[in-house]
């Protein structure tokens, strides 16, 4: 899956907050400063870590996913408790025992692998969607973080508590930030899984960070440019990327593509996909009489 390469794909865009943001860096031990600064690079600027961005759209593609295959494991896992992982510690040893050969195995892996694994990687499996860390967009930041003032809630009461008065940083809306995303090796369905998270974050359906309740963290991309690369395990033309590279030239449009051209086909890829899932999981329920 990864020892040869096929494709590529490289989104960049700009992130725009069009609320507020907060993204905590944890309690701040400093004695004078908010209680929860936000996470800030070695210049002391708002930073957006590329896991936080990563991981809002993994948790958004999965509850679409279980929307349509239900809390099948298998299909579709929870990576925060191991029993509901597509392959358990357990029965990863179990695989492992049973194909001793290494071409098996990772066939065999891949086989009980869950749908979003596949593009954003699991304790068995890398990654193939990877995030750079977004960084500030020079000209909307003046270097002012706003402050803002929380209070914990006494639930019987329904009144403040006692001593839980905190503050807490937050980066102001307008910022931007650049976004830079790859993806490589990936099949074209998990491309169409791809496109239908970015396009949550595009419409300003997925917010970040804490706060969201208090309808902090909603953000918008814009994707500016999908360089498509695809060498269809074809030699020559990955000699010719290859060539491209050194020279750095992207003006062969043989070589690379837009991107966007291929969102329709690799949607419906993915539409494609699932339904044969469903029909192939559907099929194997009624074999083993669940």
């Amino acid at each position: 899956m990864f020892d040869t390469f096929t494709n590529r794909l490289e989104i960049t865009g700009t992130l725009t907050t069009i609320t507020a943001l907060r993204i905590s860096a944890g309690r701040s031990s400093e004695p004078i400063g908010s209680d929860l600064p936000v996470i800030k690079d070695a210049l002391g600027n708002p930073l957006i870590p590329g896991s936080s961005f990563k991981g809002a759209l993994r948790s958004r593609l999965e509850s679409f996913l279980r929307g349509i295959v239900g809390n099948n494991r298998k299909l579709v896992a929870n990576p925060a408790i191991e029993d509901e992982w597509s392959i358990t510690s357990l029965e990863m040893r179990q695989l492992k025992t049973t194909y001793n050969n290494d071409e098996a195995l990772t066939t065999e892996i891949l086989k009980h692998t869950d749908l979003v694994s596949h593009l954003f990687g699991s304790p068995w499996i890398a990654s193939k969607f990877q995030v750079r860390d977004l960084t500030v967009v020079a000209e909307t930041w003046f270097g002012q973080y706003q402050e803002r003032d929380g209070v914990a809630i006494d639930r019987d009461t329904e009144t403040a508590a006692n001593s839980k008065l905190y503050d807490f940083q937050v980066v102001p809306a307008s910022t931007q930030f650049q976004f830079k995303a790859v993806v490589e090796n990936a099949e074209a369905w998990e491309l169409g899984l791809l496109m239908i998270g970015l396009h949550q974050f595009e419409t300003e359906q997925i917010p970040l960070g804490g706060g969201r309740s208090r309808g902090l963290g909603v953000v918008k991309l814009d994707i500016e440019n999908m360089t498509w690369i695809d060498v269809e395990n074809n030699p020559k033309e990955l000699l010719k990327y290859l060539e491209t590279l050194v020279n750095d030239d992207r003006s062969d449009k043989s070589i690379y593509k837009d991107g966007k051209d291929f969102k329709e086909d690799w949607t419906h890829s993915l539409i494609h996909y699932l339904r044969q899932k469903i029909a192939q999981h559907s099929t194997e329920s009624i074999s083993s009489g669940g």
